[in-house]
């Protein structure tokens, strides 16, 4: 199947009133189990890579995003591109530039740690930009904890603010702190299913909800329920792959042939990716 775009996905999404979950990509193994997981449920899915991937990579998003293709284009379901907390500006600048070459068909742009009128200049020129170029982009309003280390669950977007950001800014979708947290470890984060309600109302663009490695399944389900959209999960990928590289190593401390260790991690990714598309479809 050809590379999708976020927009179709999302759309389709919208239309069906339920969400389309986007996973992070580190390797190439992570979008391998991406796509393989996402098979096994049936749904198209976003292959998120972030700045700090980027980074890991040595700053050119080119390699993993050639990977993301190439693992896109012989998926059996739909699988679109999507560069994700953007900070630096040069690399918004380059990902806007070269998106169309490189398979990418939107972009999040985070100026969350601007003050609120820097937020919305810098969102507002990346949203003109971005959608000249035809990628679909989200934005976030106000930081949602987990970040850097920081922790911050009392943090909650007013619906008010949401839909007057929205509208000043022209992005595509809105990532709200409604409860969730970036890199939690278990799932024991509360999501407030009655804001994401009213944010829903007043916003006229589909909602993102981040975090949602830490979410357990009856809320994503009661969330999606409320309006949300777009549910982005890492930590439960990097956590299932950590655990069964662990286990293959401690079965076997003289592995050294890397297969022996990553294919079972792909696996557990996989599993994870099928489980998290089953709750947002």
């Amino acid at each position: 199947m050809s590379l999708a775009t976020t927009a179709d996905l999302i759309a389709e999404a919208v239309a069906a009133r339920r969400a389309v979950a986007g996973f992070n990509v580190i390797t190439l193994e992570h979008a391998e189990a991406i796509a393989q997981g996402a098979e096994v449920a049936g749904t198209g899915a976003i292959l998120q890579i972030s700045e700090n991937a980027i980074r890991f990579h040595g700053g050119d998003p080119r390699p993993i995003a050639a990977a993301c293709a190439a693992v896109a284009d012989a998926a059996s379901v739909p699988l679109s591109i999507h560069i994700d907390h953007v900070e630096d500006p040069a690399l918004v600048d380059l990902v806007i530039e070269n998106a169309s070459a490189w398979g990418i068909s939107s972009i999040m742009v985070d100026a969350s740690r601007l003050d609120d009128d820097a937020n919305v200049a810098a969102t507002a020129d990346a949203a003109r930009r971005a959608r000249a170029a035809g990628l679909w982009i989200e934005a976030e309003l106000g930081e949602i904890g987990g970040k850097d280390g920081a922790h911050a669950p009392g943090v909650r977007t007013d619906p008010g603010d949401a839909a007057a950001f929205v509208g000043a800014t022209g992005v595509d979708g809105l990532a709200v702190a409604v409860g969730s947290s970036h890199a939690m470890r278990d799932r024991t984060a509360g999501v407030d299913v009655e804001l994401v309600a009213r944010i829903a109302a007043r916003v006229e663009v589909p909602l993102v909800l981040h975090g949602s490695s830490g979410v357990a399944d009856d809320v994503i389900g009661a969330a999606v329920g409320a309006g949300i959209r777009k549910v982005n999960v890492g930590t439960a990928l990097n956590i299932a792959s950590t655990a069964a590289v662990r286990q293959a190593l401690e079965a076997d401390p003289a592995l050294v042939d890397p297969r022996a260790y990553t294919r079972p991690a792909r696996e557990a990714m996989a599993d994870v990716v099928a489980a998290f598309s089953r709750v947002v479809r």
